[in-house]
């Protein structure tokens, strides 16, 4: 029996675990929560090391700052925000009845649901694992983890973070795509699922066979919008983070830019500077993460072959050590003269490769975003007020940051989320806890309640009384 098909059978069984361990114990204490998720954050500081380790074997090679940056401390910082904000999201949310339903009281308690099920990438394995997990664990919930399979080391430490002790609460599941799969059709009280598009409608394909509902963080291609009155400097600077962080292998990285026309020559001045002082070894630095694995590197490199056979024009900051096959290193490539017929304008890239279309009125890059699907982020580089706030208003996207890339997802305290085709619901704060909650009205009357005598009686005196409350 192979390792998937061993992880298959035994699926039903872990689901029902966990399902009769909820049921024994339908609504945990928020102590007993905050109890668990105290551990799991002295348990992450303690794997540090082992953690930064494991990824960098898993990418072949991924910085210390990377997984410090992007796994380790979101996932840290929202275990702390979490754990202060808890008792207060959970207690019930007193609501305004009316006088059609005076005396009662009305408010709305928030219920664990069951069972959830969380589907990890392997983007940034740590985060994207445990973020989801402490979110519902802190709903009352129990969690079905299923790690990616391509971060096989990472997943082991995750197993020891989420070790016998943890058993109660957490089950970690490894597989390829088949366990995925049957993974997707268990009976879940909720599934959140990152990762892409394509394999988000599966997902929700699978899921909607038990009604299970579903939380899609996906990606697509989100824009970079730099406007007239731009620093190109300060932008360049903040589209560079955006795009090299991770090698661009991030959900909300910066996929292609819009640039003023008469801004474009500098704007790639400034990037290939800017390249060329951070990543001066480029392929052979220690600051550069590599690409997840064989087959993605040819896919990137794939991306530029047929962009240049299409008559793009491909810029290279560094006349060597731009990419590395056998190690699956690739080093920043700007890519002009794109149209929309080129793969690399299709798909979504997540490598450092950035596409850069320049335009002359704001209107036209507009009416460009809002005929391709929503992205999960938009990012307006520049300091007019006027047209940030327009764009705002014109586009619909799951995050929006200006002046900045990638950070406005690390907000504690505020929701996650895509729209349309960059995903459904959201998670992260507040929102994450009652994504994994559900809200019940709970109508508490006492023993003084004339209402039901005058409703039984059908009393014309009630109804006109109530016409005239309402019905004006």
């Amino acid at each position: 029996m192979t390792t998937d098909t061993a992880q298959i059978a035994s699926l039903s069984a872990q689901f029902t675990s966990l399902q009769n361990a909820f049921l024994d114990n339908p609504y945990p204490s928020i102590h007993s929560r905050i109890a668990i998720l105290k551990k799991l954050r002295s348990r992450i500081v303690e794997l540090e090391e082992e953690l930064i380790s494991a990824v960098s074997k898993d990418f072949g090679y991924r910085t210390a700052f990377d997984t410090l940056l992007g796994d380790i401390l979101p996932t840290v910082q929202g275990l702390s925000h979490i754990i202060k904000k808890l008792p207060k999201w959970s207690k019930p949310s007193k609501r305004s009845v009316g006088l059609s339903l005076w005396p009662s009281k009305v408010s709305v308690t928030y219920q664990p649901k069951g069972v959830v099920g969380v589907i990890a990438p392997w983007n940034y394995p740590i985060q994207l694992a445990v973020v989801p997990v402490i979110t519902a664990i802190a709903a009352g919930n129990k969690v079905m983890l299923k790690l990616s399979e391509f971060t096989p080391h990472t997943n082991a430490v995750l197993e020891k973070l989420f070790d016998d002790k943890m058993s109660q609460h957490v089950c970690v599941v490894q597989g390829g795509s088949d366990v995925a799969s049957e993974f997707s059709s268990l009976p879940f009280a909720h599934l959140l699922f990152t990762g892409s598009t394509g394999v988000g409608k599966l997902v929700m394909k699978a899921a909607s066979k038990n009604l299970t509902p579903v939380t899609l963080e996906l990606g697509g291609k989100s824009p970079v919008i730099i406007t007239e009155q731009a620093d190109v400097a300060k932008a360049a600077h903040a589209l560079l983070f955006g795009k090299m962080a991770n090698a661009g292998q991030i959900c909300v990285a910066p996929d292609y830019v819009f640039v003023p026309k008469t801004l474009e020559s500098q704007l790639i001045k400034q990037l290939c500077e800017l390249y060329k002082k951070h990543f001066k070894q480029g392929v052979e630095g220690k600051n550069l993460t590599s690409i997840i694995s064989d087959s993605h590197y040819a896919r990137l490199a794939e991306y530029l072959v047929q962009a240049q056979e299409l008559g793009a024009n491909v810029i290279k900051p560094l006349e060597q050590n731009q990419q590395d096959a056998d190690k699956h290193r690739m080093g920043l490539h700007l890519v002009t003269n794109v149209t929309d017929d080129m793969q690399l304008m299709q798909d979504e890239l997540f490598g450092p490769i950035l596409p850069i279309k320049s335009y002359g009125k704001l209107d036209d890059v507009l009416d460009y975003i809002k005929q391709h699907p929503n992205p999960l982020a938009l990012y307006i580089l520049g300091q007019d007020k006027e047209a940030q706030e327009y764009i705002i208003k014109q586009t619909l996207s799951g995050t929006v940051a200006v002046n900045d890339t990638l950070v406005q997802v690390t907000a504690d305290d505020a929701p996650f989320g895509g729209v349309g085709h960059s995903g459904m619901g959201h998670y992260h704060g507040k929102e994450g806890f009652l994504t994994f909650s559900h809200a019940k009205n709970t109508l508490v009357s006492g023993s003084f309640n004339p209402r039901i005598g005058l409703l039984l009686k059908q009393s014309k005196l009630l109804t006109k009384l109530l016409k005239w409350l309402y019905i004006k």
